[in-house]
């Protein structure tokens, strides 16, 4: 039954156990650290990985690059044996168990084992992005389609409320290190990736135990080893999209502009480290302030969704976006930084939450593989946030500012504004897309 409270609750209290990972690894505390430890010996920041000199932001963003790229590798196929083996509940503990425990073991990180830091890193960013792909593909089988947008909101504000919870925590060991014996700031900032790892495999708990299993799909047209079968749910699934001309050009818009969206997220803190030389403590709560204001974010563009229909409210986020890439390239003082985490925090949730509901909504009404469904939206998502943080790289690498590859991040974004106009804005679908198959 749809809209059950307690497995609604269950569901968005995934979202605020994992979203610790994208708070303390992904955008501040990890990033900064990574950035004052990856040094060589004589305390540069080239350094040598794996055999090859590198410099260590482009080397944090060379990392997420290719943990995406493993996501997307890996989604598809775990999501199709979910869906036909029914065990999409199986593989999101999987995928919940590994990145948890790799954000612990981030808390061995020293100069001396960089190389162990990044491959846990790696893993980690595999951890929950293979998780999340199961964890959304749940939205569309839980509540009804006039409940997506206030759902996945719901879902995202759970996150960011639980995610600066324990942030808190963690900056009072950073800047008060005297209420803890007086622990060293890197002490501290290991310990932080510890309680990340405890968090996340603990709340997760709860939500695996009230979230339902799928039915295992048993067809006579098929036989023979499952993961084959597995295999060719993927290929069916596949062939349905390629029918659904709406469902197609939000794929494509939603590449777009989330190759910049994803960038500036996976960037911002070693922007601000690298490039204006902000001090650790003031990027760590500038991160902290753009949690705080995604919440009513996300609230906000759910509201604007429901009077204007969700494009037109995602037209209005890529918008606002496009003015947040203008100010960051003549971004020069601290306080302007501020400013422009401020319109940050405001988008950003909004975005994230608009992106997934419009893409369920998108997905046709009855539809049994949601988890193969959405191993679409995850690949699009996960190869956007590979090409834009490669390519984000290797611009600063090519021309050694960072503010060039805001640019290209300007360009995305109005390319992705210009493919949304392409599609209806509504508040309801899944009438239209019925009409559209009888015709």
């Amino acid at each position: 039954m749809k809209n059950n409270p307690r497995i609604v609750n269950a569901w968005c209290l995934y979202d605020w156990a994992n979203s610790v990972h994208s708070l303390v690894i992904v955008s501040s505390i990890f990033p900064v650290y990574f950035s004052a430890t990856a040094l060589n010996e004589a305390g540069g920041n080239v350094i040598d990985f794996l055999g090859f000199p590198v410099k260590n932001s482009v080397l944090f963003s060379y990392s997420v690059s290719v943990s995406f790229l493993l996501i997307a590798l890996l989604s598809p196929f775990s999501s199709a044996l979910a869906d036909y083996s029914g065990q999409k509940k199986s593989f999101m503990k999987f995928f919940c168990i590994l990145g948890s425990i790799s954000c612990a073991l981030l808390y061995f990180f020293t100069q001396e084992t960089t190389t162990f830091a990044v491959f846990c890193f790696i893993l980690s960013l595999v951890g929950w992005g293979g998780s999340i792909v199961f964890y959304n593909s749940y939205l569309p089988e839980i509540v009804t389609e006039d409940q997506i947008d206030r759902v996945s909101a719901r879902g995202f504000t759970m996150g960011y409320i639980g995610s600066v919870l324990l942030m808190v925590f963690n900056l009072t060991m950073i800047l008060f290190p005297q209420w803890y014996g007086g622990l060293s700031s890197a002490m501290a900032s290991r310990i932080s990736f510890l309680t990340v790892g405890v968090w996340w495999f603990g709340f997760a708990q709860l939500s695996f135990r009230y979230l339902p299993n799928a039915e295992r799909r048993i067809r006579s047209e098929t036989s023979g080893n499952w993961i084959f079968n597995g295999f060719r749910e993927l290929k069916k699934v596949y062939a349905q999209v390629q029918t659904q001309t709406l469902l197609k050009r939000f794929l494509l818009a939603f590449f777009i502009y989330n190759m910049a969206v994803q960038t500036v997220m996976y960037i911002a803190t070693i922007f601000g480290s690298d490039e204006l030389k902000l001090p650790a403590q003031s990027l760590i709560i500038t991160i902290l302030l753009i949690q705080l204001i995604a919440i009513p974010g996300a609230i906000l563009f759910a509201r604007l969704s429901g009077r204007f229909g969700n494009i037109y409210a995602l037209m209005m986020a890529v918008t606002v976006w496009i003015g947040i890439c203008v100010g960051a390239y003549y971004v020069m003082s601290e306080n302007q930084f501020y400013a422009l985490a401020v319109v940050v925090g405001l988008v950003m949730g909004g975005i994230q939450a608009l992106s997934r509901a419009t893409y369920s909504k998108l997905i046709p009404d009855g539809t049994q593989d949601t988890a193969s469904y959405f191993s679409f939206y995850d690949v699009t998502d996960k190869l956007s946030i590979v090409i834009g943080t490669l390519m984000y790289g290797l611009i600063e690498q090519i021309t050694g500012s960072m503010r060039n590859s805001v640019l290209a991040l300007l360009v995305l974004f109005v390319a992705g504004l210009l493919l949304l106009w392409r599609i209806p804005s509504q508040k309801v679908y899944r009438v239209r897309l019925e009409t559209e198959e009888i015709s």
